[in-house]
Order: C-alpha cells, then structure tokens, then sequence
C-alpha cells in the first residue's frame, strides 16, 4: 500500500513539474536593459524578443529600458524582481562583473541566476592616426620603450579593463584615456590624438577600410573572418582573450522548471538561423553559451577585472 502511494505520488510530482513547464509563459516576459534604447544591448534583445515570438507561439517579450548607474539601476531591477521568470534582465558584462567591484549597487554576482549567452562584442586593438606603429610587433616593442596613449569608452568600462589586462599579460606600459564613450573615442583616434584604441569589429573595419585606422590584433583565441590578416595575441604568445557579451539573466530563486523552460528558450533562439543572421549582420558575434558555461565565463572576467582594477586602484571606491 505505502509503496503504491509512494509511486503515484512521485508520478503526480513528476506530471506537475512537466504541466508547469507547459504553462509558462502564461502572460508576457519582461526584460529589463540597463541601457537606454538604441545601444547594440537594447538593438540584440529586441531581435532576441522578435525571435521568442517568432519560435514560441502566443508567447510575448516586452523590453523595458531602465538605464542609468552605469547599468547597475536595470540589473538590480532584474536581479531584485519576483523570482517568477517574467521578469528577467539583459546581462551585460560591465554591471554584472566591473560595477560589483567598482561598488554603488546593491547586488552581487552570486545574487544573478544566469539563464544563457547568446552573443559576444569581439573587441580589436588598433592603431590610430599617425601612430608610430602599425602592426602587432611594432606596437609590442614601441609599447616595451614608451606608453602609448590607448582610448577606451569610459574610466572602469570594459575597454579599459581589457586595454590594461592585455598591458599586464604582455609586460608592456599603456597610458589609459578614458572619452564619455566609444564615439568621442573614435574621434580622438581618427584625429590622431591618442595612439591606440580598443574598437569594435565593425568600427574597427570601416576606419580601416577608409585608411584612418589599422587594426593590430584580434582578443579572440582565433583570427575572425572580418580580419583574416589581423593575428590574435594568442597566437603571438600572449595568452590574452576578451570579449563583451550580452545574455540573459533572472533573480536567484525561480523554479526549476521555468527556469529549464527559459534556458531552452535561448538555445533556440541562439542556434535559429534567422536570428543567427539578424544578428550578424548587426555586427554580433553570435555565441550560445548555457546558464553554467555562461557564469563561469562571468566569474573569470570578474577575476580579470579584479586584478586590473586593484592596480589602478578603483576597486572598491564607490563604497
């Protein structure tokens, strides 16, 4: 008797875990971009919204921008909400792993359920206008005599983080200049008023195709199509790869068949041609990552920055 109730109510728990998977999405998925609309987070999760209605009948995803704090406002709306799965987050590198260490947020990187990475920000080293090098090698030994001036889009940002971790990992000297963004960067880098700069692929080619930028190397562990002729530092020896990324992330707390239901969702929509294509031409590097794979490689950017921030002495100053 206890053994035939003991296995019906095992079949009635397994039967319930399936029929919630089932029900949800019963009512739309908020997500949250701690960015204001327009940038490439807000532009990538509104094709990753077209494509969860396109793929998932009668279901709807609402983006809601929240920006401001350098992204902490948005990510700690998502990592705060009602661990419901309708409210999850746009998962971005800078609030989620600079800003924690930084300080001024109320959240920490344990506080975020990481749901899936779909895609990446490759990012480029390259020279600037009348820069006194033009290749990796030279870059290498001028930067061993001298420190070149090397732009990024904001103090603490990602660029910077990567710029002076490249530094670190070369055993070379750079002098960070920060700019209020990557437009006001790319306009000093034209001009020729810093020597260097960390671009975005897509940036980085149109400048170089108009011969006002050259690119020096690749942060990826293997050369990219946009730039068969450019190396990776990997390949010259130093053992350096970075990138920005942008996923999907919720509040610690939600149950695990939704959470199931909405990991799957993103593999979907990351492996779906359309979106896969979408997304590419908008200059994204598309790359499905599960929610394991996709904090893990949070935890080591974490780790990364940390060493960086502590040497130029910001870690913690916000608090």
């Amino acid at each position: 008797m206890f053994k035939t109730t003991f296995i019906g109510a095992a079949v009635a728990a397994i039967a319930a875990t399936g029929a919630l998977a089932q029900d949800f999405p019963q009512r739309p998925v908020q997500v949250v971009v701690p960015y204001s609309a327009g940038g490439s987070t807000d532009l990538s999760m509104r094709v990753v919204a077209d494509a969860f209605e396109r793929i998932f009948d009668d279901s709807t995803m609402v983006v809601r921008n929240q920006p401001g704090g350098g992204g902490a406002i948005g990510s700690s709306a998502a990592v705060n909400a009602r661990a419901d799965g309708y409210t999850l987050g746009a998962g971005a590198q800078g609030p989620l792993v600079i800003k924690p260490l930084i300080g001024g947020n109320d959240y920490q990187l344990d506080d975020v359920e990481f749901i899936g990475l779909y895609a990446r920000s490759l990012q480029v080293m390259v020279a600037c206008a009348d820069a006194p090098f033009s290749d990796y090698d030279s870059f290498i030994d001028y930067a061993g005599e001298n420190a070149p001036q090397v732009g990024n889009s904001g103090a603490g940002g990602a660029n910077q983080i990567s710029a002076e971790a490249f530094a670190a990992a070369a055993d070379i000297s750079i002098e960070s200049v920060p700019f209020n963004g990557s437009s006001e960067a790319r306009t000093a880098c034209i001009g020729g008023h810093i020597d260097a700069m960390v671009a975005s692929p897509a940036e980085a080619k149109s400048a170089s195709d108009a011969g006002q930028m050259t690119p020096l190397f690749v942060m990826e562990d293997e050369r990219i199509d946009l730039f068969p002729d450019t190396p990776t530092a990997v390949e010259k020896g130093v053992d350096f790869t970075w990138s920005s990324w942008k996923g999907l992330i919720g509040p610690k707390g939600m149950d695990e068949a939704t959470l199931t239901w909405l990991r799957d969702a993103v593999e979907q929509i990351a492996t779906d041609e359309q979106f896969r294509e979408t997304l590419t031409d908008m200059g994204e590097f598309v790359t499905f990552e599960d929610g394991e794979a996709f904090e893990a490689r949070a935890r080591r950017d974490m780790e990364t920055s940390r060493t960086v921030l502590e040497n130029l002495g910001m870690l913690g100053m916000n608090n």
